[in-house]
């Protein structure tokens, strides 16, 4: 007498055949999974949400710093304002677009992939998609080069901001019990950010040690650093975009030959 699990595998053979057909069609569907654009989205994704978010807020906070302790004149700091507004409204434009990029890169990667690794038979490559894959090449470097300045301004108010914690630092430091904490400041319209005839302009002594212990300045100074190294991830992201593009792109380009010379 049979065992009764052998019994039930010889009674349904089709059925072994179905899971078998079923398995080897999931694994053709991963292999179909363009891995290198679907990090790369997902990377784009929360750098741009790190360096939007978190780059809105901190500009906020420094219009607010600006105004309460070196600019507390409507009319020294209403260009500074309008600057800070139109980068918010660019923010906003940044985000919207990146989101909708991220997904046609993303659906671009699944078509390539589907055609490089020829999934399915009768899928056949055109002009027309070529020259679609070969612009996403050429505007993904473009992005680059542009995030790559993006990430480079991204870091000058972080710059700025650190000064400012290492002065008020120096100030409880030991050493500076030599000198009169009174001298010790901070001037930021030698940055541009504010004219020189703003006042007061600077904080020096006990009052910059003020602006360095309130909440809006840490608050504004670590989203400084968080939208950096969001710009950063982004950077990362595109260059992945570029790779993955670029590869799928010349392998197209090559097939599309290919098919052309092996044609009667």
């Amino acid at each position: 007498m049979k065992p009764a699990m052998e019994t039930a595998a010889e009674e349904n053979p089709e059925q072994s055949q179905e899971k078998k057909g079923c398995f080897e069609c999931c694994i053709k569907c991963l292999g179909g999974v363009p891995y290198a654009s679907l990090v790369a989205t997902i990377l784009c994704f929360s750098g741009v949400a790190l360096f939007c978010g978190c780059g809105h807020v901190a500009l906020t906070g420094t219009v607010t710093i600006l105004e309460t302790h070196f600019s507390k004149v409507t009319t020294d700091h209403a260009t500074l304002t309008d600057v800070v507004q139109l980068m918010q409204y660019i923010i906003y434009g940044i985000a919207s677009f990146f989101f909708l990029y991220g997904i046609i890169l993303l659906a671009e990667g699944f078509y390539t992939t589907s055609a490089v690794k020829e999934l399915h038979s009768e899928f056949k490559t055109t002009a027309c998609g070529r020259c679609i894959s070969g612009m996403f090449v050429f505007l993904t470097y473009i992005l680059g080069v542009a995030w790559l300045g993006v990430f480079g301004f991204s870091a000058v108010p972080v710059f700025l901001f650190y000064n400012m914690w290492s002065t008020c630092e120096a100030m409880r430091s030991p050493v500076a019990n030599l000198t009169s904490i009174d001298s010790i400041c901070v001037d930021v319209r030698q940055y541009g950010i504010i004219p020189w005839s703003a006042t007061p302009g600077k904080a020096c002594g006990s009052n910059l040690g003020t602006i360095c212990n309130t909440s809006e300045f840490y608050l504004s100074y670590h989203l400084y650093i968080v939208a950096c190294a969001g710009a950063g991830a982004t950077v990362i992201a595109l260059l992945i975009y570029m790779m993955a593009t670029t590869y799928n792109y010349a392998v197209l380009k090559f097939k599309s030959r290919e098919d052309c010379c092996t044609k009667f």
